[in-house]
């Protein structure tokens, strides 16, 4: 039995977390929003918005390493880069061993965070999963609709041209980039081809490092094949994204995990991105398993890291309010199993 990792330990919480800069310092958050030093996000409930809490020695050094030209081309140089995937590894290591436990209780008060939904309290005990039936599937037995794959800040577009155009800033934001069919082919893996998915729709699930990691399935599917991409271990937060000409996406480690939706036997690619602090990506099931909307794909070791999940045209459309606010452009604050679309 693994020790608890500290993201493991809590939900989404549908909270504004304290930020004593912002209450004296009136305009502080949108200046440092407005500047790649942080960012917003909605409460879909509520639909208001709040500046997402992290330290603040976290974000500056996101800011000095990833935001501007001469910082984006500095961190593409071999030797950065080599450093990123080190740490990110190595911390892997740290954080999957019984010495983790000692920075749990600090971890969950700077996030604020609550543990009453976990499968057992007692942190110590390594148990990482949600109580049964805590958080049921919105819409279970109605195959035609589609759930969140994690609890994440949700961000969704009807095609790839409205997601570069409001939100991935990377010159090499596209679907052949993204899945890199190559790999698939290279190792006789029996996957769709690229062009399945031309004018596909995306959901953009950015898990934080204090979310829930595991992730699951938005729909009733078969499994299949994984393809696995080799890559960098950049960031996925909002501040490199968005910063124009830097490619996270498709520039970092990624496993591929294709699914063949039930209802319309048509593929989804449900692409699991590596992030900085994120040394390893699971998959709990195998091919041939089939899985029920709302069931456990796998789950990521430590850090924040982020799903896409790519589906073929028509196959969803997503909820409108989802939709606005994804071109505004902010993120939506999702549960684990909230909907995506009420129907497709």
């Amino acid at each position: 039995m693994t020790s608890l990792h500290p993201n493991d330990v809590a939900s989404v919480k549908d909270i504004h977390p304290d930020n004593l800069p912002g209450k004296y310092i009136p305009g502080l958050e949108r200046f440092a929003s407005k500047h790649h030093v942080g960012n917003f996000v909605v409460v879909r409930e509520t639909r208001e918005q709040f500046f997402e809490s992290m330290p603040i020695y976290a974000r500056l050094g996101m800011h000095l390493l990833f935001c501007g030209k001469l910082e984006s081309a500095l961190v593409k140089t071999k030797i950065v880069e080599d450093q990123l995937r080190e740490q990110s590894i190595k911390e892997g290591v740290v954080f999957d061993s019984l010495a983790s436990v000692a920075s749990i209780p600090s971890f969950i008060e700077t996030y604020s965070l609550e543990i009453g939904e976990l499968l057992v309290q007692d942190i110590k005990a390594g148990y990482k999963k949600l109580k049964h039936g805590v958080r049921p599937v919105q819409n279970a037995d109605n195959p035609r609709t589609f759930c969140s794959a994690a609890d994440c800040r949700l961000t969704v577009f009807e095609n790839i041209t409205d997601a570069c155009k409001f939100w991935v800033k990377g010159r090499q934001f596209t679907f052949p980039e993204l899945l890199a069919p190559s790999a698939g082919v290279e190792t006789h893996l029996d996957v769709p081809h690229v062009s399945v998915f031309e004018n596909a729709s995306l959901a953009i699930f950015r898990l934080a490092p204090a979310d829930y990691h595991r992730f699951h399935s938005p729909a009733d599917v078969i499994v299949g094949d994984v393809v696995d991409v080799e890559g960098q271990y950049y960031t996925v937060n909002p501040q490199a994204v968005n910063e124009p000409g830097f490619d996270v996406f498709t520039a970092n480690r990624r496993s591929i995990l294709y699914l063949t939706h039930e209802l319309t036997g048509r593929p989804i690619a449900f692409v699991a991105i590596g992030a900085l602090l994120v040394g390893s990506i699971h998959f709990t099931v195998k091919k041939g398993d089939k899985v029920k909307k709302g069931e456990e794909l796998g789950y990521f070791a430590y850090g924040g890291s982020t799903v896409i999940t790519v589906f073929p045209e028509r196959m969803i459309k997503f909820d409108g309010d989802l939709v606005e606010a994804s071109k505004k452009p902010i993120e939506t604050l999702m549960k684990v199993w909230d909907m995506l679309c009420h129907r497709s």
